[in-house]
């Protein structure tokens, strides 16, 4: 199957340059190319591509915003997301709005090729560093989940507090001291109150002198 595909980059050079390394190749067409979010939109919908390879920070419309847009009016098409930045900020956007993979603009051409085949057929493609940005993600507790309560008796478990001085602090029992640090546990994953804290402190729900 010859995979079609639009290059969607600011920079012409960029775009020349992933053009020459898919032109070459019989298994992949390149189909159209696009210098923004808008226009990306409207060669997409006249083209009708398998895969969208799309930077991310592009001027005009947020390169979140382009893949939700694409999603909903294309929902067959296929967005791959090649740009410099694998950070936190960027690659959870990316990921929520239905990219179906993330690579840097270090990846070799070869894997680049195959990367794109893979998103073809709707494969997940992510680079080892936006791989390890999703799972920290997804291990690190919101911090909406532990209450107001719970994150009191942790913050003085964090100052070395035993669960009688905690219990007196709070004007409450050591038993009731007890239920809240295995409701702790069990909402951050963890085993002890030294894996809590660190884990709490990671997740930014305690700050350090806080």
């Amino acid at each position: 199957m010859t995979v079609r595909l639009i290059i969607v980059d600011d920079h012409p050079v960029v775009r020349d340059g992933l053009r020459g390394i898919f032109s070459g190749d019989e298994a992949f067409e390149v189909v159209g190319e696009a210098a923004d979010g808008p226009e990306a939109l409207v060669v997409a919908g006249r083209t009708s591509p398998d895969v969208v390879l799309l930077d991310l920070r592009m001027p005009g419309m947020s390169g979140a915003e382009v893949i939700r847009l694409l999603r909903e009016r294309q929902p067959g098409v296929h967005v791959l997301v090649l740009t410099t930045f694998g950070d936190d900020a960027d690659v959870v956007p990316a990921i929520e709005q239905g990219a179906t993979g993330y690579l840097l603009k270090d990846t070799p051409r070869a894997e680049l090729r195959r990367a794109v085949q893979a998103a073809a057929r709707g494969e997940t493609v992510l680079s080892p560093s936006v791989a390890g940005v999703l799972t920290h993600r997804l291990r690190a507790p919101e911090p909406q989940t532990l209450s107001r309560r719970e994150l009191e008796v942790l913050g003085l478990v964090a100052r070395g507090a035993t669960n009688r001085d905690i219990a007196g602090k709070l004007f409450i029992t050591e038993a009731t001291v007890k239920t809240h640090l295995l409701h702790i546990f069990a909402k951050l994953k963890v085993n002890d109150r030294a894996a809590a804290v660190a884990a709490a402190y990671d997740a930014g729900l305690l700050k350090p002198g806080g």
